[in-house]
């Protein structure tokens, strides 16, 4: 029974290798690339919470953390908290308190609301330091 436990989580895992996969052939920065823009962006102009994720995650798969950041700055800051809460969910990572802390704020929905929110809200703000959030 621990397998269908695990599944969604190995589901995940294939996902994320097929991203990394297509990224690793794709430079989505090269104009013409033939990954697809953000239809928010491209309908209203305003950044959302995951504009440059496809750039940021191009950047740490090829070892560019700086570029990254540049990017998407939350993707990179909770990519481990993700990564910790998926392998939880698929029984696939031991109990640990600190581990336990941090999960318990990340499965409350309403944190991720606000700080998606947040997040969109703020990358969009023409002046500093909050120009630094819109991507590139």
């Amino acid at each position: 029974m621990r397998w269908r436990r695990a599944a969604p989580t190995l589901l995940l895992g294939v996902g994320a290798t097929c991203v990394a996969a297509v990224l690793a052939h794709v430079d989505p920065n090269a104009p013409g690339n033939p990954l697809p823009p953000c239809p928010l962006r491209a309908l209203t102009g305003f950044y959302c919470p995951g504009c440059g994720s496809t750039r940021a995650l191009y950047g740490l798969l090829h070892g560019d953390v700086a570029g990254a950041l540049a990017m998407n700055p939350l993707l990179v800051a909770v990519m481990p908290v993700l990564l910790l809460m998926a392998l939880r969910a698929g029984d696939l990572l031991p109990t640990w308190a600190p581990c336990e802390r941090v999960l318990a704020v990340a499965r409350r929905p309403r944190v991720w609301l606000w700080l998606l929110l947040g997040y969109g809200v703020l990358r969009n703000l023409p002046w500093m330091p909050f120009a630094w959030l819109a991507p590139g």
